[in-house]
């Protein structure tokens, strides 16, 4: 009994290296399927008839298409779209660096640089192209967070009146948050060659700058997937710049970021261990962080009070402040 048992054991390691081994062929059939547009075909059609949502009798009949709630999030013309993400993420400019990942382990250094000969915000300043793919995957993940985050946040946003979102891109995120509050005066702030091609929102300022100098001052401080692109020693740096930005009494850092939870069960937890991964290929520095990594961070960075929101999303809220 204990042999089969080890020869059956044995078999299931060989079919999880055979699953590891050949994964990346999912993610290359849905960059596939999002480059041919055929989730936005097929829903289309459905929807012109030409294809039945109906089942088919028992009796037979032509076989039917439709979407599931999965491929739904590859639809192009969907406010609630994956799809810029997925072709940002495994376009071959990205896919590059995982081959240099064994030698970063090795012998140090960022994946992305080693292949492109920079680090990613200044290959973004210097190629339009890629500047337009990496805004529009941040932009896509910003639509679906801060859906979330407006529908569970609302007493967060209720007694802020202003608002900057640091590392804000093209102003998406605060746009969302300004439209649906809409007495929050907001601020997006980032490299000046990215809000240079940002587009205009009402309630909306663009302001050029260096996060690492100065940060505009507001009420509060929003920064969405900013903190885990920094070492620690980095993060508080930025830290000490929003808390110089918002008002001592009163003022908070609104910081939407994934929270580990290495032994967790939740729907992304398992994702959020494969961030910290990507995260790796990106920088050197950057990682996802447990609650007792963000606990030393904050408290080094002057806010010792902190609380964690869970949203219907990836990240959580981590809602901090100076007092």
């Amino acid at each position: 009994m204990e042999a089969k048992e080890a020869d059956q054991a044995e078999l299931q390691g060989q079919a999880d290296i055979w699953k590891y081994m050949l994964s990346f062929a999912d993610s290359v059939a849905l960059k596939c399927v999002a480059e041919l547009r055929i989730a936005d075909i097929i829903d289309m059609h459905v929807r012109r008839k030409i294809f039945t949502a109906h089942h088919p009798s028992e009796g037979g009949g032509d076989t039917l298409y439709g979407l599931t709630h999965s491929s739904r999030w590859l639809l192009h013309d969907s406010k609630m779209s994956l799809a810029p993400l997925l072709l940002m993420e495994d376009h071959p400019w990205l896919m590059a660096r995982w081959h240099c990942l064994s030698q970063c382990v090795k012998e140090g250094g960022i994946a992305f640089n080693k292949v492109h000969g920079r680090e990613i915000w200044d290959f973004a300043s210097e190629n339009p192209e890629f500047n337009n793919l990496f805004n529009d995957g941040m932009a896509c993940t910003a639509r679906i967070v801060m859906s979330a985050i407006v529908s569970v946040y609302k007493d967060g946003f209720g007694c802020v009146g202003s608002l900057v979102d640091v590392g804000g891109g093209t102003g998406s995120a605060v746009a969302e948050i300004v439209k649906s509050f809409p007495h929050i005066k907001g601020i997006n702030f980032d490299l000046p060659h990215v809000v240079a091609t940002a587009p205009m929102y009402d309630g909306v300022k663009h302001v050029g700058g260096d996060m690492f100098q100065a940060i505009p001052n507001a009420d509060a401080v929003f920064m969405k997937w900013i903190m885990h692109d920094w070492s620690d020693e980095i993060c508080v740096k930025i830290l000490k710049n929003c808390r110089k930005a918002i008002p001592e009494e009163s003022g908070k850092v609104i910081i939407v970021d994934v929270v580990l939870q290495p032994d967790g069960n939740g729907l992304f937890d398992d994702t959020g261990l494969v961030f910290d991964l990507l995260m790796l290929a990106h920088t050197s520095d950057e990682k996802e962080r447990t609650e007792l990594e963000w606990k030393k961070v904050l408290e080094g960075g002057g806010f010792p009070r902190y609380n964690i929101i869970k949203i219907p999303a990836l990240p959580s809220i981590i809602e901090v402040y100076p007092k």
